[in-house]
């Protein structure tokens, strides 16, 4: 790699930041009070915390605490599967619609503000299935922050619906959803940029407003 590609993929990461920041805070103050009306809900639906936090690995195979609404009911995230299935025993009333309109997602700007995710990237794993990549793809996929959303979360948006069809949740999720993900990721690391997130956001809002679907 040679200087200029150095500073060209230092500046993209710059921007890339910067633009996290600026978005991240704009939307603050406008989802805050939907934040707190959804925690509030969470807590009259099932005893409990309003927040779950997960392990995941992170940019350069660091750990840190995923947030989201929880979906669960309090202590049972540990007692199934890591991937979930629609209509999961463990999932709340309130935790269905979270789940199915990905609001249960947005304590994840918090992780944007700290540094430990951007607004677009491959999705965070938790250490069991990222240890199953092979070491260089793992260290490609790392070479970046994880995101709240990009075109593998987008590509399986249903993803619980499809998983509710296999025998076994799990190793369908590892054989089959996997390695779609994979080749997401892989791609992501190697073309991104600031206008390609800008595009993969727009797609995401307007997936979450029910816009371009069975497109």
């Amino acid at each position: 790699m040679n200087r200029s590609e150095v500073i060209g993929g230092s500046s993209r990461v710059l921007w890339k930041r910067i633009m996290d920041v600026t978005l991240t805070v704009i939307a603050l103050p406008v989802v805050l009070p939907l934040m707190l009306c959804i925690g509030l809900w969470v807590k009259a639906d099932s005893p409990g915390p309003a927040l779950f936090r997960q392990q995941r690995v992170g940019q350069g195979g660091r750990m840190f605490n995923i947030l989201k609404f929880r979906t669960m009911r309090a202590g049972s995230a540990e007692q199934g599967p890591a991937v979930t299935a629609a209509g999961d025993a463990r999932i709340t009333r309130a935790g269905a619609w979270l789940r199915r309109t990905k609001l249960d997602e947005l304590p994840q700007l918090l992780n944007v503000l700290r540094g430990e995710m951007s607004l677009v990237g491959p999705r965070p794993e938790v250490p069991r299935y990222m240890a199953l990549y092979e070491p260089a793809v793992r260290e490609r996929i790392l070479s970046v922050r994880p995101g709240i959303t990009d075109l593998a979360a987008l590509e399986f948006r249903d993803e619980e619906r499809l998983l509710a069809a296999a025998p076994d949740v799990e190793r369908a999720y590892v054989e089959q959803i996997l390695p779609v993900k994979q080749r997401y990721y892989l791609d992501y690391v190697a073309r991104h940029s600031v206008g390609g997130d800008v595009r993969i956001l727009i797609k995401t809002l307007g997936a979450l407003l029910g816009v371009g679907r069975g497109s």
